[in-house]
């Protein structure tokens, strides 16, 4: 008789330890929903596209080291207001030895909507946009050029800037991404993809 009454009290105090927990959850949840954080930097989206691929698409040989291994056309829009310069960095996520940067590029001027297919592979280009060093060592685009096997993601990162930025040419995408620090005031990003 005392064992039964044991196991119904034990069972008793589960259901309420069970509710307890149930309505913690709750409580959580319910706060969780309701806390406004602020917009973290380069929340803003913009958006960044190609006339030669959308985004999950393959990117077409043209623009990779199978092809003329030029740059692919890209235009923008929607910039936030205060934006003074612009951005681009293109990363490889997906190569062997980690994260491989195709191409970083910035000061373009803030009144500029798009790039042109083929940006010359100069350190200072005639808009007065700057160009960096990519993981192949050279100054400017370099294209997708993946090991034979599945296929890689290249992610175009556009970032708007309240300012200029006071960089020489040729710095690699680490310098850049210190010097953008605190004056990301949005971002848009377009991914396509390539595989031999």
């Amino acid at each position: 008789m005392e064992v039964n009454r044991l196991g119904e009290r034990c069972n008793i105090c589960r259901a309420v330890v069970l509710l307890v927990v149930l309505s913690l959850a709750g409580v959580v949840l319910v706060g969780c929903e309701s806390t406004e954080l602020p917009l973290k930097e380069g929340e803003m989206v913009l958006a960044i596209s190609s006339s030669v691929f959308q985004e999950g698409d393959r990117i077409p040989t043209k623009y990779t080291c199978d092809g003329q291994d030029v740059s692919p056309p890209l235009a923008w829009s929607d910039l936030p207001p205060g934006t003074q310069s612009l951005a681009l960095i293109v990363d490889d996520p997906d190569a062997p030895g980690g994260t491989f940067t195709h191409w970083v590029l910035f000061n373009i001027p803030s009144d500029s909507r798009e790039l042109s297919e083929a940006v010359p592979t100069q350190a200072q280009l005639p808009s007065g946009a700057q160009q960096g060093r990519n993981d192949f060592r050279r100054i400017g685009y370099g294209g997708p050029c993946p090991p034979p096997g599945r296929p890689h993601r290249y992610q175009f990162t556009l970032y708007a800037l309240d300012k200029p930025l006071d960089l020489e040419a040729g710095v690699a995408k680490d310098r850049l991404l210190e010097a953008m620090q605190g004056h990301i005031v949005g971002e848009g990003q377009l991914t396509g993809i390539y595989q031999r």
